[in-house]
């Protein structure tokens, strides 16, 4: 019986179409991927005079040599307020990564690469730092979160979809997707729920902490280039993760507890306050370690692949009041530009600053607090100003700051 389809063949190496990923078609024949590469190679080179070789993507994405862990932090403190401890750390971590890749494998000694884990409240800063150093280093980096992977074979993503947004950042470049770095943001949503191991299928959390576990340590993961379920027909790429530095970051709400209760804040006795006098009650994440990370629910296998733990400490009225005018993008420095595009130099006297960082710490929202609170005084000027051609100066002042918040949604957070 005769086939009711042709069976194509690259015309060059005779590889059968079911043997190849792409057999492109051509007037008189079809090639296929692997003949498309060689003649690549052949093409650079003849006419560049070397053969590609496989440092190109390296030196396209690596750090130059000149730069210093102290360079890298000097970039942060321009955009970031204090958290001094977690910048340090964060930029020796990427430092490292970096000059471990440049090292040749000689020797007996294999440099192995330290993962990161953050921990701080909301609003400290934890996304901030990672948006900040992935602007300033020219090596990929993505940033993904936690919150949408679920136990394979239930709706959400799989966690091989974290490899997919790394890819996509450098064009699907395998060798420098495999220098890259990777945050994962919300790590602490994926805890379980329970400190006993599960008996049944956790969707979002021991299941997911379970696939992360190789990916973490390094290993070859068949990564869908498009994202996880939605194309199913895609071609799974190998990517290693041996060289993939990881970054993770969540605000373990609730984790204060578990350390009062380790440093035995709550004793009561006679010799409770010798042991509490060193103490610093108002920031217990100082003393967080891998054992309340434990308790709060992530596995011992995830914890010990995130060997690198360090805290974001609260923000306080001055580092609020800071941040809403130092940094190089504040949103004091925002607003005046704003307004600049209107011809309207906008002032905002000290007291009223203060007055916006004390409702900021008030309502507990963090750095992302003063965005609100900023809107609701702005909006009523930024809605009326355009259009009074003649006005071409404005000045917040603290009794017109108190007015709009006062007259603003904001003011029923105290009460709830």
């Amino acid at each position: 019986m005769r086939r009711s389809k042709q069976n194509y063949r690259c015309s060059f190496c005779g590889r059968d179409k079911s043997e190849a990923l792409i057999l492109i078609a051509g007037i008189e024949g079809h090639i296929c991927e692997v003949c498309v590469e060689q003649a690549g190679e052949i093409i650079q080179e003849e006419l560049f005079g070397g053969k590609k070789t496989e440092n190109t993507p390296d030196q396209k994405f690596m750090l130059p040599d000149t730069i210093t862990p102290r360079e890298i932090k000097a970039h942060l403190d321009q955009y970031i307020i204090g958290q001094n401890e977690a910048k340090k750390i964060l930029s020796v971590a990427v430092y490292n990564h970096y000059k471990r890749l440049r090292q040749p494998n000689q020797g007996e000694v294999e440099i192995e690469k330290s993962n990161i884990l953050f921990v701080g409240q909301t609003g400290t800063g934890k996304t901030l730092l990672a948006k900040t150093i992935a602007k300033f280093l020219n090596v990929p980096f993505a940033i993904v979160d936690a919150t949408v992977f679920t136990e394979a074979g239930y709706v959400g993503e799989d966690v091989e979809s974290i490899l997919s947004r790394l890819l996509q950042v450098c064009d699907y470049d395998v060798a420098a997707a495999e220098k890259g770095i990777v945050y994962v943001d919300e790590i602490d949503k994926i805890a379980r729920k329970s400190d006993n191991p599960s008996i049944t299928r956790d969707v979002s959390g021991e299941g997911v902490q379970q696939g992360m576990l190789k990916m973490l340590e390094g290993t070859d993961v068949n990564v869908p280039p498009q994202g996880g379920r939605k194309h199913p027909e895609q071609k799974l790429v190998k990517v290693n993760t041996e060289n993939i530095l990881f970054i993770c970051g969540g605000a373990f709400d609730g984790i204060e507890k578990d350390i009062a209760r380790r440093v035995n804040t709550q004793v009561i006795g006679y010799k409770s306050e010798d042991k509490m006098a060193g103490i610093d009650r108002d920031n217990l994440l100082q003393y967080i370690t891998h054992q309340d990370l434990k308790r709060f629910g992530l596995i011992p296998e995830l914890i010990g692949r995130l060997p690198v733990l360090t805290y974001l400490e609260p923000l306080d009225l001055d580092s609020l009041k800071l941040i809403l005018t130092e940094p190089k993008n504040s949103l004091v420095k925002q607003y005046k530009k704003l307004f600049d595009i209107e011809d309207i130099e906008l002032s905002i006297t000290d007291e009223a600053l203060t007055f916006i960082a004390e409702k900021a710490l008030e309502y507990k929202l963090g750095a992302r607090g003063l965005r609100s609170i900023c809107e609701a005084i702005m909006t009523d000027a930024m809605f009326d100003l355009p259009s009074q051609k003649n006005i071409k100066h404005f000045e917040v002042t603290l009794d017109y700051a108190m007015e709009k918040i006062n007259h603003s949604k904001l003011s029923r957070l105290k009460a709830a």
